[in-house]
């Protein structure tokens, strides 16, 4: 059986570099922050702000303009790939495709599979919504920033998305996976991370932490894709499509992406019951998608089991 984590044992993959590389990934990304804090900074300085106020979301979103803002806040993700590439080919000695896939090759349909049933999803659902209350929506449709907006996201959104696969359900999963020697361990503790993640989104602070069941949830169902399907691919076009498609149809002042999107959400938001639909009825009807085109088997193997080394681990 094709083995996702055992991948990593054919490189060094002591604990400590799991440590060490986890860190100085970290580190390289927030490093392409620096443009973004560096940019809004002389804006402020120019117009006579107040420096101090960069701490405060609203300063970081507000003070550029906001295709700009867009562009720079997602300029770190790609930092944070290159760091990814850099310490899995030179610290691990890994090479790179055996962190994205088991296959032989990178499988690009399988991304877009994973991108478009939550794309269409997406835009399926802000179209009914859109029909059926549509005085909650703004029509903010200007041609001119949404084409630009359109063709940062197009680059850039895959970028931050591929960063987050890349670091949450490749590196720290095979690392625990081949640490640990088990996949269950692995999927919990990324898949927490990733909503932990998310903790300093505006969403949170505008919902509440009740929303943190959303993120975490989305976690779990970006691990599965990777552990059952082997491979990154399709939660790398999961993760993107709906990012991107969001991206570019709706956005909220109380939103991560405050974009030049073709609709603006004005009603203040609530959460109740709503926020478990997706964790516990849409996501399982994604997996059951997924499953049926590509015959998963053996789930609780694959979700629970065991990770089989290679006898050569060192």
């Amino acid at each position: 059986m094709r083995d996702y984590i055992a991948l990593a044992a054919k490189s060094h993959h002591e604990w400590w570099r799991y440590v060490v590389g986890a860190f100085l990934i970290f580190i390289i990304w927030q490093l392409g922050t620096i443009p973004f804090i560096g940019a809004v900074s002389y804006k402020l300085a120019i117009d006579g702000g107040d420096l101090s106020s960069l701490g405060n979301y609203e300063t970081l979103m507000g003070t550029l303009d906001s295709n700009l803002t867009f562009f720079l806040m997602l300029l770190s993700f790609a930092v944070g790939f290159f760091g990814v590439w850099l310490i899995v080919k030179f610290f691990h000695n890994q090479k790179f495709k055996d962190l994205l896939t088991t296959r032989a090759k990178f499988d690009w349909r399988r991304v877009l599979v994973g991108f478009s049933i939550v794309g269409f999803f997406i835009a399926a659902m802000t179209i009914i919504d859109y029909e059926l209350n549509a005085e909650a929506y703004l029509w903010n449709l200007k041609w001119d920033q949404f084409l630009i907006l359109a063709a940062i996201g197009i680059i850039m959104v895959p970028l931050q998305t591929t960063f987050e696969e890349l670091y949450f359900r490749g590196y720290f999963m095979q690392g625990l996976g081949v640490i640990f020697k088990n996949r269950w361990l692995p999927l919990i503790v990324t898949s927490i991370g990733f909503g932990l993640l998310h903790l300093g989104n505006p969403e949170v602070g505008k919902l509440g932490y009740v929303i943190m069941v959303s993120y975490i949830g989305t976690g779990f169902l970006l691990g599965i894709m990777a552990l059952m399907d082997e491979g990154l691919e399709l939660s790398i076009g999961f993760h993107a499509g709906n990012n991107l498609i969001t991206a570019l149809l709706v956005t909220a002042d109380w939103t991560a992406f405050q974009t030049e999107s073709i609709l603006i959400y004005t009603e203040e938001p609530s959460v109740g019951f709503d926020v478990l639909i997706p964790v516990l009825i849409i996501y399982p009807i994604y997996l059951l998608i997924m499953a049926r085109i590509y015959n998963w088997k053996n789930w609780k193997s694959k979700l629970f089991g065991k990770v089989n080394l290679p006898e050569t681990e060192s």
